[in-house]
């Protein structure tokens, strides 16, 4: 069973004869205690390619020390990774290496460094002698690992790295800013911060194995997701009418033209940059799915509907051929997502309406219903994803998004400045989703006229992610355009999840009305619901008259 720890921590390098200044004294700190010295032999795993230290991703097995095991290391922000850890084994465990499928794909990970590493630990304590930082001096050797490409064993003359690390770990409920005034001192004694954020990262680099001979430093993201990958995104779409297949033509575009734009931007570029952030919101998120972390399924499921709905509406940019069958997978792998996200969403929409009922009018033992209705189906959902994620048909997706990542297939239009490629696409979804919106406002109550508007909403939705994707190109017209658009998916959502609502609303009666306990109390939430939805329907009119105005997409246009 794998166990996961959040490190914050800062790494700094030092030269052999620096000597580490006393730290009692800094900040909360009252006293240093010697902890001991540790000798531990760690290998290291990744694909061939390595996959993983392109994410800034580590799996390693540790002998030696109070840890010893399997240690995969994810990046959740700048100095802070989350440590899951698995007992010892010979192989990877199955349940660190499911973490890491959407960057390994079906690829073998094997041995590509190995460090034997000194480490002398200090505890820095408070004055009630509570532990508030621990201070690791390590001296670090390093060289390519049986089973690296073009390795032998560790020590058997081939080339290695020796250097000396400092680590600076928060224990506990520690304030991060004591971990500055300890930078600072460190600073003082001529400690410096580490060239590589990891030991991997380095020993990677000076044994000349690193990704085109040297392995970049890695950061993250405020979001947990890495930055490197979003870095080497927009690098992409920086070059973006410049590359591989159908992308040549694109560079060509029109000539002079082809870099021209705002800020020199081509519709390839501006594209691009939305359509791989989408990419790698998808790859990076899985694992937070896989470990259940809060929002992870709705932020991964949201990135499967951009990227889709960025298919179909630059398909001037993107070729459709291409992009058609991504689409018909990833709305696949939403629907899959989408069956845990609305359970908990519609769990938790029923319960506030619950919370909101006079104790005189909660007749029977509907909470309790309720979380039984609930807790089955997420039981059920949980397995279920998972065994998706398992699946090939979401392993060939992920090889499908990953070749997307390099080769985009770009049309002729790629080339072209952005700005009248992208607003034309996003006035397309506009007078898409106003059609939509004239035929919801007449239809017959009922069905029919619920049937209509969700088609609005799930047009508004394609609108303003278009809209989104335009902001570096058009600037705030795009993104007041969104806004505005967002307005009315909002509106039209409370209207659906109505619906959804009154629907397991009878469901959860009939249950209640089976089992002798009555059915009032969903009866009145029935009612409730019906009536929210009135509201929104009489609200709509006018809400539409106010974001629809003609000056709105005339802001657009360049």
């Amino acid at each position: 069973m794998a166990d996961t720890v959040r490190e914050i921590e800062r790494k700094y390098e030092a030269d052999n004869d620096t000597q580490l200044p006393d730290l009692a004294g800094i900040g909360p700190v009252a006293a240093v205690a010697e902890a001991g010295t540790e000798d531990l032999d760690a290998l290291y795993y990744d694909t061939t390619g390595l996959s993983l230290a392109a994410d800034g991703i580590t799996l390693r097995r540790r002998t030696g020390g109070r840890d010893a095991g399997w240690h995969l290391k994810l990046p959740v922000a700048p100095g802070v990774r989350d440590e899951v850890r698995a007992p010892l084994s010979e192989v990877p465990p199955p349940e660190l290496t499911a973490l890491v499928r959407s960057r390994a794909l079906d690829q073998e990970l094997v041995p590509v460094v190995r460090l034997r590493t000194r480490r002398t630990v200090r505890v820095l304590r408070d004055a009630a002698g509570t532990p508030l930082a621990e201070v690791a001096e390590d001296a670090v050797r390093a060289w390519p690992a049986a089973g690296a490409v073009g390795a032998g064993e560790a020590g058997a003359g081939r080339p290695g790295a020796r250097w000396r690390e400092i680590e600076v770990e928060l224990l506990g409920e520690g304030d991060a800013g004591l971990l500055d005034e300890i930078g600072r001192a460190l600073a003082a004694a001529g400690v410096r911060p580490a060239s590589a954020a990891s030991k991997l990262a380095r020993a990677l680099a000076e044994t000349g194995q690193g990704r085109d001979g040297a392995a970049a430093p890695h950061t993250a993201g405020p979001d947990g997701r890495s930055t490197d990958g979003s870095g080497k995104a927009a690098a992409k779409a920086k070059s973006g009418a410049k590359s591989k297949g159908k992308g040549k033509a694109a560079a060509k575009g029109k000539g002079k033209a082809a870099g021209a734009g705002k800020k020199g931007q081509t519709a390839g570029d501006v594209v691009l940059r939305y359509a791989y952030e989408q990419v790698r919101a998808i790859i990076e998120l899985e694992p937070a799915v896989r470990r259940d972390l809060p929002d992870a399924v709705h932020q991964m499921r949201v990135a499967t509907r951009r990227l889709r709905s960025a298919f179909r509406s630059y398909t001037k940019v993107l070729d459709r051929a291409a992009t058609r069958p991504i689409g018909v997978e990833l709305k696949w792998l939403a629907a899959e997502l989408g069956v845990e996200r609305d359970r908990e969403v519609l769990t938790g929409r029923l319960q506030e309406a619950l919370a909101g009922v006079p104790g005189t009018l909660r007749l029977g033992p509907v909470d309790a219903r309720l979380r039984i209705w609930s807790e089955r189906r997420r039981a059920g959902a949980r397995d279920q994803l998972l065994a998706v994620l398992d699946g090939p048909r979401h392993l060939s997706l992920l090889k499908t998004l990953h070749a997307f990542l390099e080769e985009p297939p770009l049309r002729k239009a790629a080339g072209r400045p952005a700005p009248e490629v992208v607003a034309g696409a996003v006035l397309k979804d506009y007078r898409r989703l106003a059609r939509r919106m004239e035929a919801a406002l007449v239809a017959p109550a009922g069905r029919e006229r619920d049937e209509a508007l969700h088609g609005a909403r799930k047009a508004a939705k394609r609108t303003r992610y278009a809209a989104e994707a335009a902001r570096p190109a058009l600037g705030p017209p795009a993104k007041k355009f969104a806004k505005r658009t967002k307005r009315v998916q909002q509106l039209l959502g409370d209207h659906q999840d109505s619906v959804v609502a009154r629907a397991t609303l009878r469901e959860l009666a009939t249950q209640a009305q089976q089992a002798g306990e009555g059915g009032f109390t969903f009866g009145l939430l029935y009612g409730r619901e019906e009536a929210l939805a009135a509201d929104r329907e009489r609200a709509l009119p006018d809400l539409w008259r106010k974001v629809s105005r003609r000056k709105h997409r005339a802001a657009l246009r360049p």
